[in-house]
């Protein structure tokens, strides 16, 4: 995983506003429902409410995913997405390489 050093200063989805407008319009108008929860998206919603639609990078920008990208973008709800964090699908169902589980020596 690369060190807070090696990531960008800047926040790449607002480097081409254009850009990632364009990708947030196509995102939408195909009125998915959430990629992580499986639930319906409200799309009328306004920005900020928990359960709107939010644009969300499957492979993170913090991981170095592109947030310009379609095939690295997926509809989900705003909390759903904040739950979420950086973390990348597999890790949210439990099946990431950054387990935090201990693995124990011996029986206690």
């Amino acid at each position: 995983m690369a060190s807070g050093k090696d990531r960008p200063s800047y926040d790449p989805r607002q480097s081409n506003g254009a850009a990632r407008r364009a990708v947030r319009k196509w995102l939408r108008d195909q009125r998915l429902p959430c990629a992580i929860c499986g639930q319906p998206i409200d799309y009328s919603l306004p920005a900020g409410d928990p359960w709107s639609f939010e644009c969300d990078e499957i492979v993170p920008v913090s991981l170095g995913g592109s947030p310009f990208d379609r095939d690295n973008v997926q509809a989900t709800h705003r909390i759903c997405n904040q739950k979420r964090g950086n973390k990348t699908m597999a890790e949210l169902r439990g099946q990431g390489s950054r387990s935090l589980s201990v693995r124990r020596s011996g029986r206690w």
